[in-house]
């Protein structure tokens, strides 16, 4: 299922939103002109770091680093343009609700859960060889926008097209709903399957899903509801 847009209006510019689209498609640009391989392995994201060098040897830049970079990093024209969308779809009706610098803040730290409950998983029960692959995307921090998307706007509707050629509004709690049981199952099936080529980090998704359900109250507290959907 793929989102083409939803029916929720917003008071202000998603600002925020904007920057990080933005921000993520430059990377990206930089990415290809040195090599997208190249940078992903050097900037890249090693769970096997947390306990230490990794076997394969010190990589180029720090621990601390790499959570930042590659939460900014793609591996792939879709892989960018797909979480794009959906940040586009989402992310400015949460950013409306929380206000700028609280939406900056939240998107950070979702994305430091993700990349957290992966890197958990990981080493508890995937293969050193797991641990020793980047992980890269904004999908972990997105996935804290769809969560709190979900809390806010549970009867928004989601205009979507389905493979391969139909088109339907599905009710924002189905489609969110049913995004996040497919995280489930396809993790299960794969515990640790850390993201590059084909790969997708399911427990970094589930982590930042979670994190954006629960923390959404306190980052919306005090502030205006958000508006309705428009029909």
């Amino acid at each position: 299922m793929i989102p083409i847009k939803d029916n929720v209006p917003t008071r202000t510019t998603p600002y925020i939103t904007i920057g990080l689209i933005v921000a993520n498609s430059l990377v990206w640009f930089w990415e290809i002109s040195g090599g997208v391989d190249k940078e992903v392995t050097n900037w890249g994201y090693y769970a096997c770091e947390v306990q230490g060098p990794c076997a394969s040897g010190v990589h180029p830049h720090e621990l601390v680093e790499t959570v930042f970079s590659s939460m900014f990093m793609h591996g792939s024209w879709f892989h960018i343009l797909g979480n794009m969308l959906f940040l586009w779809i989402f992310g400015n009706n949460v950013e409306d609700a929380m206000g700028r610098v609280r939406f900056s803040v939240f998107y950070i730290l979702g994305g430091l859960a993700a990349t957290a409950s992966q890197t958990f998983v990981t080493l508890a029960f995937g293969s050193d060889q797991a641990a020793r692959v980047p992980n890269i995307g904004a999908s972990g921090a997105i996935a804290a926008v769809l969560g709190a998307y979900l809390v806010l706007l549970p009867r928004a509707r989601v205009f979507t097209y389905v493979l391969p050629f139909f088109f339907f509004e599905i009710p924002a709690v189905f489609f969110l709903g049913f995004w996040f049981l497919f995280q489930l199952f396809v993790g299960s099936q794969s515990l640790v399957q850390p993201e590059q080529g084909g790969g997708v980090a399911f427990f970094a998704h589930i982590g930042g899903f979670l994190f954006g359900l629960l923390a959404v109250w306190a980052f919306t507290a005090g502030r205006q509801k958000p508006l309705r959907p428009a029909y």
